[in-house]
């Protein structure tokens, strides 16, 4: 049986894919441009980007925009933990990912009304919160709060810590996790493939109230991002002792 000879987008992206896993390639340095690959490999341009495309989608090969396309460090594994803000580290040994954020008020509008269950235009404070490994871009998350719930000034890193002191207690963590690619901002900011699918969180939080006090957005690189949820069940000694 005969098998069809691989396209060259593949035979390529074999080749730079085998330098890499030889160190020819070494992580973080930087590929020759596009045009001069393309001329090496004999191919057109769309052709030699596709299949940069491929090693992009395999987190092997970053493309950032103005400078080149560069070898990836490998990424860092982290876990969402249900109810967190940001993932962690898996192992305590390993330094944690430094999370810069940024807070703008604004007023409610589009998917955000039904989200908070507010009216159009009520006021709202976003948090945008990026977290690094080293330089390099690694998770974003979209925080929203009523505006009265919002601090007056959050430190870096101590957002977790600052919201609970503002809100009554929490009744209902609602989180709803799916997949999907990043949009263009998302890939832009995070600095991955258009190709390379997230892990995409939705949490809504509801205190005793009944008032939605938080909706965050999380947007995770499916390349370095896993999700645990634990639930934990009542023995039936635990119920007795209730």
């Amino acid at each position: 049986m005969t098998h069809p000879a691989p396209s060259r987008r593949h035979a390529i992206a074999d080749d730079l894919r085998n330098q890499i896993s030889v160190g020819r390639l070494k992580a973080g340095e930087r590929l020759p441009s596009e045009a001069q690959l393309a001329a090496r490999y004999r191919v057109s341009t769309p052709t030699l980007r596709n299949a940069l495309a491929l090693l992009q989608g395999e987190g092997l090969v970053e493309k950032i925009h103005g400078s080149g396309n560069f070898v990836r460090h490998p990424r860092r594994r982290t876990t969402y933990v249900g109810g967190a803000y940001m993932p962690r580290a898996l192992t305590p040994a390993e330094e944690p990912l430094h999370t810069t954020v940024r807070a703008t008020n604004l007023r409610a509008h589009g998917h955000l009304t039904a989200l908070l269950k507010v009216s159009p235009r009520s006021p709202l404070t976003e948090f945008l919160c990026l977290s690094h490994e080293g330089k390099t871009p690694h998770s974003l998350a979209r925080i929203y709060v009523p505006r009265d719930l919002a601090p007056a000034d959050v430190p870096e890193g101590l957002l977790a810590a600052r919201l609970p002191d503002l809100r009554p207690p929490l009744a209902v963590v609602q989180e709803t996790v799916s997949t999907r690619l990043p949009t263009p901002d998302e890939a832009t900011t995070l600095r991955i493939s258009s190709t390379l699918a997230i892990l995409s969180i939705t949490r809504v939080v509801t205190d005793t109230t009944g008032r939605v006090v938080e909706a965050a957005l999380l947007a995770l690189p499916g390349d370095r991002a896993d999700a645990v949820f634990t639930t934990h069940h009542k023995t039936e000694a635990r119920r007795a002792e209730a």
